[in-house]
């Protein structure tokens, strides 16, 4: 009798595996529809240069879209091509930054200027199938995601073959199962006036620089889980001492707690400490003092928060 509840069980686990795979590797490839926005790009040179400061500092395209010493380049003052092919690690496989110079062949050149906002304002691909999450640009407005798209095509472009993504067993099964389309959250402003007030710096905190993308806490799929700015999200590069993002509130635990203006200014311009931190300093670096009174501003807003228990750090 106990064989054949072992002989049962086994033949159900087996199916239910064999279901779950079946499943999983049919989800790879699943198509979404997503609203196409009414973008066009522009050859104004205006539009373009604020499309380029966006891609080169608060936005920081240049961080993911080119090699791995980009940071220290960006530092030197240097516009290095966005042609693509950084490796994220992401511990579940290996996914690969796109080539998003204007070349036909391997970088944004044959795809439509509504295709591209749809991919990110809806985090959809031009041939319908997911887009990673790690651009949380769903609410930039349409007047920055204009200028950003204008920028794009702009540039000279650079033929770059890009490897596939590859992902581990689970990194399928969160593919297929837990990873989905992200679009704004509530209406996305046509334009938002440029000043120092607090409302601009939430802007520019959530829908451009996003700070709260890596500084609130997040699950294996993308989903924010923790405070709002708080802080504690993991990073790991083999080699080097694990990082967790310093919680931003106005907590007395906050890492920014007691700092003036002034004090968080400077720790801009100071740059990368830590070598290995993932914080794209260079980029951010680059931002104005306007734009980073107006993100202090509204750090002094948010509601203080508890990081989770984390071992020392210094520095991010």
């Amino acid at each position: 009798m106990f064989k054949k509840i072992l002989k049962w069980t086994g033949i159900v686990l087996l199916v239910l595996i064999a279901g779950i795979s079946v499943t999983a590797a049919f989800r790879q490839n699943m198509h979404y529809n997503a609203p196409y926005p009414n973008i066009t790009t522009t050859t104004d040179s205006a539009v373009i240069a604020r499309g380029k400061h966006l891609a080169y500092s608060s936005a920081h395209c240049i961080d993911c879209h080119s090699t791995a010493n980009a940071d220290s380049l960006i530092k030197l003052g240097l516009d290095v091509p966005l042609s693509g092919g950084f490796d994220f690690d992401i511990g579940i496989g290996h996914v690969y930054s796109k080539n998003i110079t204007p070349d036909s062949a391997t970088g944004i050149g044959r795809f439509t200027d509504k295709e591209l906002a749809r991919a990110l304002r809806y985090g959809v691909q031009p041939d319908g199938t997911i887009l990673y999450d790690f651009m949380q640009f769903h609410n930039l407005s349409d007047e920055d995601l204009t200028a950003v798209l204008s920028f794009i095509r702009s540039q000279k472009p650079v033929h770059n073959v890009v490897p596939e993504n590859t992902l581990t067993i689970m990194g399928k099964l969160v593919k297929a199962f837990m990873v989905k389309p992200v679009g704004p959250s509530g209406e996305v402003p046509v334009a938002v006036k440029q000043d120092t007030t607090a409302v601009y710096g939430k802007y520019m905190a959530t829908s451009i620089a996003e700070c709260n993308g890596c500084h609130t806490l997040r699950d294996m799929s993308g989903a924010f889980i923790g405070e709002p700015f708080g802080g504690g999200n993991k990073f790991e590069e083999h080699g080097n001492p694990v990082l967790y993002t310093p919680n931003l509130t106005t907590d007395s635990s906050s890492r920014i707690f007691g700092w003036s203006q002034q004090d968080f200014i400077n720790r801009f311009r100071m740059g990368k400490v830590i070598p290995y931190s993932p914080m794209p300093w260079g980029s951010f670096s680059r931002m104005t003092d306007d734009e980073l009174k107006a993100i202090y501003k509204f750090l002094k807003t948010v509601e203080p928060a508890k990081t989770p228990a984390l071992p020392d750090l210094a520095e991010k």
